[in-house]
């Protein structure tokens, strides 16, 4: 364990007069006194014969940091009876074999049996090396505890309830971690009728129903359960169809099918929900979680307190409308209808969708209206240009849909591949939808009806999720989608996601989402690419675009394809961020050109290690050769050859989109073929990049991955393919030595669409 010597110190502020529970996740974040539950199964190994120390470790860790910050951390640990039964059974073999030792004449010990157990017993000697540990291991983040063991008779009596209440306050007001666990030395077994018996009193039966009582007790904020479990599902965790719930709300337990309980200890998730319900009741919001994955276990806690996705939330705030999870199964199921309609049904509905966008741009303009009447003062010149609409703008993508509508005809169901495999056997390779689209925007409300349209037209159902600077437009233009794709009845193919989601909770949903799709700045989709969790991401991180003027360029065209590709839009993600220049250019006209060009475009000029050697007073030197600048500025670096270009893109660019300008039509060639980007033009601007400019269409984005689409992304970007084998009754045995077949593999001219074959993914 080391020392958090750079966690920063902040103080975190009283969350709220404690009576109401937090309504939603994110508001985690303002809980000031954390209560944090280690099951026996968290605190035990798997043998249950001694304490798991690098989970213990990683939570006290994480209980330490959050100390750190200000707020008050209380924990209620099981985990005495095993580091007894532990302490326990190495004396009880070391007595035996010293007694066996002394009385045996036989050189050969005995077998020797372990005698039960009693757990008392087990607790008694196990309770002071427990906390021994505890300390120990909290001593290395300057984090004082205190030992406090109770019995359910404690509660029972109002003075000893008022001694330890009074205990525990005294001990938070001087930054003290409190280390509470039932006395289970002296505690007597449960009463098997004992239960939750309103408000004001719960039995002690386990440590869930001990953290529960002292959560309300101590007016607790948060109470976190860490079990063996991911959470509460609604049905026994391991059966084929249970589900995880994110959210738990009072009187849903009807729906709640109960497992097993625990491996060890004495409470089982049936307890665990009893318990935290009546926490929540009394005011403490609860999370029941797994504290024994490897992977999640050293960030949990930490991830909760930061509104994270993680385990059950119990909450007494049911969400008018569906949840994220919900919109997901509703859009995969509409988007399955949505792909087998015939592809006139589809153009008509993205026709349909053209016509409201004019037709009711009244509407829209004045949503948008509001949305930048409330981002002005926040959002630059530019985000602002951005998330504005204008009757022009909606013109233009009226007319961008109709052109999908026309595209989409032989979109979903074309045949790309038919072979005679045998005879009466034929193999084909169709289009199908990729299934369920996530696709993250920023400020772009035009972005909306654009991947709306493309989503349509490629059978794809469609969650959207936009800023929530754009947050009125946004709902009109998803309102309009969904009155289109009425017509045909596929209204819920496409959710826009309005709950209190974060980008990261959604990019966890591996199981329900095929494809995430970013449009945004360069850190979103960074931000999206770390966090996505086994759903491929399609798009650029960066946009780190070469323009490489050979020895051999034309004067005019290196001048008109640098100034477009940098001053045209430099914040495109296809503006040219670093210019190479061949070093026999230097101190000719032709570089003096440029350099005036750019002077006279404003554009802010940084040098390159090499360039900056050449010169005795040099523009500053760049901090790096992989910077996207993203506006009037731009690198300047020296190469010797095309080759040496070649090197220094693979080096520092981000395979997105790079050019040469040269006549030398060889030299053109090598660079085309050796160069590994998405896009690698020859005498053209890299602004060139794009799927409207490509003859596309709208476009989902551009994508550096090296699988699936590359390049500016249409709508065959949003297809994949599945394989249809027909055959009257074949079987692998029947090509066999044995067999009476033989493959003949021949190819078969295709069709475009095959009549009444439509296919779904």
């Amino acid at each position: 364990l080391l020392p958090l010597i750079n966690v920063p110190f902040f103080t975190v502020p009283l969350a709220r007069a404690h009576g109401k529970s937090f309504a939603h996740r994110s508001d985690l974040r303002q809980a000031k006194r954390i209560l944090v539950k280690l099951g026996s199964a968290v605190v035990t190994r798997g043998d249950e014969c001694g304490l798991a120390l690098g989970r213990l470790a990683s939570i006290v860790e994480q209980v330490a940091m959050l100390q750190n910050q200000g707020r008050e951390m209380m924990i209620v640990t099981s985990g005495a009876v095993a580091f007894g039964k532990q302490r326990l059974r190495h004396e009880i073999l070391l007595s035996q074999s010293v007694r066996q030792a002394l009385h045996s004449g036989q050189n050969q010990l005995k077998d020797m049996s372990l005698p039960v157990l009693e757990a008392r017993a087990c607790a008694a000697a196990g309770q002071s090396g427990l906390m021994a540990l505890y300390e120990a291991m909290f001593t290395q983040y300057s984090t004082c505890t205190a030992q406090i063991l109770v019995t359910n008779l404690d509660f029972h009596d109002d003075q000893k309830r008022r001694n330890l209440n009074s205990t525990l306050h005294e001990l938070l007001r001087m930054n003290i971690v409190p280390i509470i666990n039932t006395n289970d030395a002296v505690v007597p077994p449960p009463e098997p009728n004992s239960d939750l018996q309103g408000v004001n009193v719960i039995s002690i039966k386990d440590n869930d129903s001990l953290a529960a009582r002292l959560a309300v007790e101590m007016r607790a904020d948060l109470l976190i359960a860490l079990s063996d479990v991911e959470g509460l599902y609604d049905s026994p965790p391991g059966s084929d169809d249970a589900k995880l719930l994110d959210t738990f709300y009072p009187g849903d337990q009807h729906s709640i099918t109960y497992g097993t309980k625990s491996r060890v200890g004495i409470g089982g998730m049936e307890a665990k929900v009893k318990a935290a319900l009546w926490a929540l009741q009394g005011g403490t919001s609860v999370v029941i979680a797994n504290g024994t994955h490897p992977k999640v276990t050293g960030h949990v806690i930490t991830d909760i307190v930061e509104g994270k996705k993680v385990g059950t939330f119990f909450s007494e705030v049911k969400p008018a409308g569906p949840t994220v999870e919900q919109q997901t199964e509703m859009a995969r199921s509409a988007g399955r209808t949505l792909a087998s309609l015939e592809p006139e049904q589809r153009s008509e509905i993205i026709c349909a969708l053209a016509d409201l966008l004019t037709e009711r741009k009244d509407e829209i303009l004045s949503a948008n209206k509001k949305d930048m009447e409330h981002a002005v003062s926040r959002l630059s010149p530019a985000m602002l240009k951005r998330l504005s609409l204008s009757s022009s703008k909606l013109n233009s993508l009226s007319i961008g849909l109709r052109q999908i509508a026309v595209s989409s005809q032989d979109s979903v169901g074309r045949v790309l591949r038919r072979t005679r495999v045998a005879n009466n056997l034929e193999l084909e390779q169709i289009t199908v939808p990729i299934g369920v689209l996530l696709v993250i925007f920023e400020s772009r409300p035009d972005c909306l009806p654009q991947v709306s349209a493309l989503a349509i037209a490629s059978g794809n159902a469609l969650l959207l999720k936009g800023g929530k600077e754009a947050a009125n437009t946004n709902r009109i233009l998803h309102e309009l989608a969904q009155e289109a794709l009425s017509i045909h009845g596929v209204k819920d193919a496409i959710q826009l996601v309005s709950t209190r989601e974060e980008v990261e909770d959604l990019c966890r949903l591996e199981k329900m989402i095929d494809l995430i799709i970013p449009r945004g700045s360069s850190q979103l989709v960074r931000d999206i690419q770390r966090a996505a969790k086994g759903i491929p991401v399609l798009g650029h991180s960066e946009g780190i675009c070469h323009v490489y003027v050979d020895h051999e360029a034309s004067v005019d065209k290196a001048i008109k394809i640098i100034r477009d590709s940098k001053c045209d839009y430099p914040a495109a993600c296809n503006a040219m961020e670093t210019l190479l220049v061949h070093r026999e250019l230097l101190r000719t006209p032709l570089f003096d050109q440029i350099i005036d060009m750019l002077r006279t475009e404003h554009v802010k000029i940084h040098a390159g290690p090499k360039f900056a050697s050449y010169l005795t007073f040099s523009p500053s030197e760049v901090k790096s050769l992989r910077t996207e600048y993203g506006d009037l500025e731009c690198c300047i670096e020296v190469v010797d050859s095309m080759t040496e270009a070649v090197d220094h893109i693979h080096k520092y660019g981000s395979s997105h989109t790079d050019v040469i300008v040269t006549e030398n039509e060889d030299t053109a060639e090598q660079f085309l073929q050796q160069l590994d980007s998405a896009c690698v033009f020859w005498n053209a601007s890299s602004r060139f990049a794009d799927g409207y400019r490509f003859g596309l269409g709208a476009e989902v984005g551009i994508s550096t991955a090296r699988i699936h689409a590359r390049g500016p992304v249409g709508l065959d970007g949003l297809l994949t393919t599945k394989w249809v084998l027909r055959g009257e009754g074949h079987t692998a045995a029947d090509f066999s030595e044995q067999g009476s077949m033989t493959y003949l593999h021949e190819n078969l001219p295709v069709a475009q669409v095959l009549p009444g074959r439509r296919t779904t993914s």
